[in-house]
């Protein structure tokens, strides 16, 4: 959004204020900006008057100008064909900037000196698309009434600064001068001033030669005025110079009056060639075809809406008007167009067209004040700037039921969302500088009941109410304190912390990423987990056409992404909400990890480790650990879509399933490992208190044996076992080696470590232990001992 100061100066009184200081003071009223800027960069420039102009004599395009300043004459030599004696222009005398890179100076041209410049108006800075050719061509003449020495861009009135906004998204109220008005008038508690809208009514009534049909409940609101005996010509001034300023191209008088309406009142409204109209309508589509303005022959279907003239298209609703209709030099009557149109199918329309200024307004929502509004001001700026004869009556479809919208608000809730304490004449000041009507309610919930103006489509609940308070009080004048919080003897820590411990934890070793949550279909189905994923109705693109349901498929093309570049030892993961349905939208936080090629040990002399399963099935465990599961949790064999059959585990915590740990499938790629968690179970689980231990103070023993088992039984089975058969002077049990001796055999190495708190052990009843765990693995396994 681009604000004039001179435009917006029409209905906030500031002049006298600083455009910079506004800029800055609306950042702190949530609504950022690039740059400040003059329309103009000249400087310097001066109205000048031409008192003689002579051919130069060796040169047809050149002429030798005597040009009178006011206080001095200078000699200028000019190029331009219409340079003529007597002629008022604009002068550029040495010392003066055209722009930053641009400085006059005396100068020798064709044996002459020239002390200045005439200049056009394309010298002046003007991006191209706002010039005509002649603007290029041509000095620009000034009126006769131009006082000589004055500032010729204060005589022009483009001595203007712009702002260039960056507006969030739910606030379609400042895509207006009124909407910006209320805004920048909240600052300084000024009064909005209405532009002017008083016009006369000629004879004629539009009802008698003109009709409305609305077949369609996406149309909610219709007004259609007729103009009559309008004067097709260029613009004024100070209408050009608006229009400029908000980054479109003036063409004439009576297009340039719609833009310039829009952009006053945040209602886009069009002109059609009224000779050239009979019955209006509006429908949806029906699958034909018509031309539109630009020249494009276009299709519509049923989910656009469409105007019509004997049921025949001649407009795209909220986008763009047809080339049948168009208002051209030869118009003679125009019919306005003010209407509301349904938002989401004008945003559909627009995003398979064009997106407009005029559809950027109607997706976000328009207020009715200012559907009547708009059409009443256009007729004013016709009669008063095209000479056209405005019309009796009205064509109408008023459809749109508009409820008073009031919300409750509690001066208690105001202080306890902010964390300051304001008084309640604190806040109605600020109700007064956003100019939102309340009143004062005596009741034990609430203080104040606001109605909230139609224009104000962002303000719906409470908790946007006081937005508001906090950001006109200015949040710089509110104190930063520490948050004073209850906690009771064993409550659990907040679930943000307890996420941030989780992320804090792995990355000592990980790379965390940030990925998309919307994805495409194919990516839904590469690792489904039998959860039904939400599909975006209206997606950008069909790689974002579905809400995730897991995070594994984002690390994964996160993979891809990097090892495609030639990047090795991907080792990344992510913390983040995944989505499903089920009778209602649900979300899930989940952790998942990635790992491929090598990863640093941070546990043994930071050494490089080659990642493989166990690896993988060490890091969990570390986590479960560190999360206080230490002996609750299992990893269970399992299977899932494009998961390694033999390599993939679910993991389960006192029998319940939180995630999973595996392989991925090396039809997809080589050596990558991924492990998936939910967090949100995890957290919920009950966490045992950690019990002191006194250090050991008698020596261990530890027992090495490799047992020869089939393929089929894993090491969690074996583990299992020998902690089933053993008592307690067996205190750890650790898996050191896997190695694979056929297609149906492998071996399992184990380290056993046996110790006793109260006293010293002697060989014989720990040799006794280790045999019998030995023959008990051999019976119930099948099992053999490696002997190397």
């Amino acid at each position: 959004m681009k604000l004039s100061k001179k435009f917006l100066n029409d209905y906030l009184e500031i002049s006298k204020k600083d455009f910079h200081d506004i800029a800055e003071k609306m950042v702190f009223l949530g609504n950022e900006y690039e740059q400040v800027k003059p329309l103009s960069p000249a400087k310097g420039l001066i109205v000048g008057e031409v008192l003689a102009c002579e051919k130069h004599p060796e040169s047809k395009k050149l002429s030798i100008c005597k040009v009178d300043t006011g206080s001095e004459t200078l000699q200028i030599v000019c190029g331009a064909p219409n340079v003529v004696a007597k002629q008022k222009v604009i002068v550029a005398p040495v010392g003066s900037e055209l722009n930053e890179n641009f400085k006059i100076k005396k100068v020798k041209l064709a044996g002459y000196s020239s002390e200045g410049m005439i200049c056009s108006l394309a010298e002046l800075g003007f991006d191209k698309k706002y010039l005509s050719p002649k603007d290029y061509e041509e000095i620009y003449v000034l009126p006769q009434t131009a006082k000589l020495g004055q500032d010729a861009l204060t005589y022009l009135e483009l001595d203007d600064q712009v702002i260039e906004f960056d507006l969030t998204t739910n606030r379609g109220d400042l895509l207006s001068m009124l909407g910006m008005a209320y805004e920048i008038g909240s600052l300084y508690n000024l009064p909005v001033q209405y532009p002017e809208t008083d016009y006369q009514e000629n004879k004629t009534k539009i009802e008698d030669n003109y009709s409305l049909d609305i077949k369609t409940e996406n149309c909610p609101l219709y007004l259609a005025k007729l103009v009559e005996k309008v004067q097709i010509a260029e613009s004024p001034r100070y209408i050009k110079n608006r229009l400029i300023a908000s980054g479109i191209r003036p063409i004439n008088n009576v297009v340039d009056i719609s833009n310039y309406v829009m952009l006053e009142t945040g209602q886009p409204i069009h002109f059609f060639d009224a000779d050239k109209i009979k019955k209006l309508g509006v429908r949806m589509g029906k699958g034909e075809e018509f031309q539109t303005l630009d020249g494009l022959l276009r299709e519509v279907n049923q989910d656009d809406i469409i105007i019509t003239n004997n049921d025949q298209p001649i407009a795209l609703a909220g986008v763009m008007g047809g080339l049948e209709t168009e208002v051209t030099k030869d118009t003679k009557n125009v019919i306005i167009e003010s209407a509301i149109f349904d938002p989401i199918k004008v945003r559909r329309t627009s995003k398979k067209t064009l997106r407009s200024e005029a559809s950027l307004r109607f997706e976000k929502g328009i207020a009715k004040e200012r559907t009547f509004l708009a059409i009443k001001r256009a007729c004013y700026l016709l009669n008063k700037y095209a000479q056209g004869e405005v019309a009796q009556g009205m064509l109408k479809h008023d459809k749109l039921e508009i409820v008073d919208k009031t919300i409750n608000l509690a001066v208690e809730n105001v202080n306890k969302l902010l964390g300051i304490t304001l008084k309640k004449e604190e806040i109605t000041d600020v109700f007064d500088r956003l100019k939102l009507p309340y009143k004062k309610v005596s009741d034990k919930n609430y203080d104040f009941s606001i109605l909230i103006p139609e224009r104000r489509k962002d303000l719906n609940i409470e908790q946007d109410l006081i937005e508001e308070i906090g950001r006109v009080y200015d949040f710089n004048n509110i104190q930063g304190v520490l948050p004073i919080a209850p906690i009771k003897i064993g409550q659990r820590e907040p679930k943000l912390t307890y996420i941030k411990k989780i992320r804090n934890f792995l990355a000592d070793n990980l790379n965390e990423t940030i990925n998309y949550s919307l994805v495409s279909k194919e990516d839904i189905a590469l690792f489904s987990n039998n959860k039904k994923a939400i599909k975006i109705k209206d997606p950008v693109s069909n790689e974002r056409a579905f809400m995730r349901t897991n995070l594994m498929v984002s690390l994964y093309n996160t993979y891809n992404y990097n090892h495609a570049r030639n990047i090795k030892d991907i080792s990344i993961f992510e913390i983040g909400t995944v989505y499903y349905e089920k009778e209602e939208y649900l979300t899930d936080y989940h952790l998942a990890f990635l790992l491929n090629g090598k990863i640093i040990d941070s546990s043994w002399q930071n050494k490089n480790i080659t990642v493989d399963f166990f690896v993988a099935k060490g890091m969990v465990e570390n986590l479960l650990n560190y999360l206080g599961f230490s002996g609750r949790y299992q990893f269970k064999k399992s299977s899932k879509n494009n998961f390694h059959p033999g390599r993939f585990a679910k993991i389960f915590i006192d029998k319940k399933e939180v995630g999973y740990i595996g392989q991925i499938s090396p039809r997809l790629v080589t050596d990558v490992y991924g492990v998936e968690l939910n967090l949100d179970l995890l957290y919920e689980l009950p966490v045992r208190a950690i019990k002191a231990k006194e250090p050991f103070k008698y020596p261990a023993i530890k027992k090495d044996v490799a047992f020869i088992v089939k393929n089929e039984i894993t090491a969690q089975e074996l583990t299992d076992l020998i902690r089933k058969k053993s008592n307690q002077i067996l205190q750890e049990i650790t898996i050191f080696d896997v190695y694979q001796i056929d297609d149906n055999k492998k071996s399992i190495g184990i380290s056993l470590l046996f110790r006793d708190g109260s006293r010293t052990l002697n060989d014989q009843e720990v040799m006794a232990l280790f045999n019998q765990i030995i023959e008990n693995v051999k019976q119930k396994l099948d099992a053999e001992i490696r002997d190397q």
